[in-house]
């Protein structure tokens, strides 16, 4: 059975810096894109990264560009989200996802098209 667990998150001042990891389980991610996504409080889940774990392809969202960067290790079956620069506005729980829809889309705005949800983890940065 694929499941996806989240980890990393935790409270940081503006500025600050936070690695997250999404753990496959033994199956591995269930697919070959994995990506990262975030939902604050009364707000809809949105992209932020995508890669494909081949070969490492990567996109992210507008809003992270330049300050976030995802990468795998498919020894350890872990993809990392490392935040750089963050902003109050990056406060969400994040979570993980592979893409597991025919024909998906490996991209940030393809929420729709991935599943395996972890639990998430909370990430807050105050100002």
């Amino acid at each position: 059975q694929v499941y996806l667990k989240e980890s990393g998150g935790d409270s940081v001042q503006a500025g600050g810096s936070l690695r997250l990891a999404c753990a496959g389980s033994e199956y591995g991610y269930g697919s070959s894109c994995v990506g990262w996504f975030r939902q604050a409080p009364g707000k809809i889940r949105e992209g932020v990264a995508t890669i494909f774990t081949s070969d490492g392809d990567a996109y992210y969202s507008d809003s992270v560009k330049g300050r976030f960067t995802i990468s795998r290790d498919n020894t350890k079956n872990i993809v990392y989200l490392q935040m750089h620069n963050l902003i109050p506005e990056d406060t969400a729980k994040y979570y993980c996802g592979a893409a597991v829809a025919e024909g998906y889309v490996c991209l940030p705005r393809a929420v729709e098209d991935f599943g395996y949800w972890g639990p998430g983890t909370q990430v807050t940065v105050s100002s």
